[in-house]
């Protein structure tokens, strides 16, 4: 048995060919909120970078279903640095653009 087409299409992968473009939409997507130190930098940016793609992917797949999609195609993607001072807490924050398929 053949494995279900994904839902969504990063980047260069497209969708299907019969896939009908509705519109371009825009979503954004936090990663959890880890300790601003330098201790452990390379682990704790995995970490984000990991959760930030599962929230990403989360909101994407919602959002899909909200508007009456079948699929997302990311087009575009604008990740930044986070940084509250006041907890000394850092995350990551991603902006998504995307094209909405029937």
């Amino acid at each position: 048995m053949a494995s279900p087409a994904p839902a969504i299409y990063w980047h260069r992968a497209l969708p299907p060919l019969d896939a009908v473009a509705v519109a371009e939409h825009t979503v954004e997507a936090d990663s959890a909120r880890v300790p601003g130190t330098i201790a452990h930098r390379d682990e704790l940016w995995d970490a984000c970078e990991r959760a930030l793609s599962a929230d990403a992917a989360s909101r994407l797949l919602q959002e899909i279903s909200r508007l009456g999609g079948r699929y997302a195609h990311v087009l575009e993607e604008h990740i930044e640095v986070k940084h509250d001072a006041a907890t000394e807490q850092a995350w990551l924050h991603g902006r998504y653009a995307y094209m909405l398929y029937r």
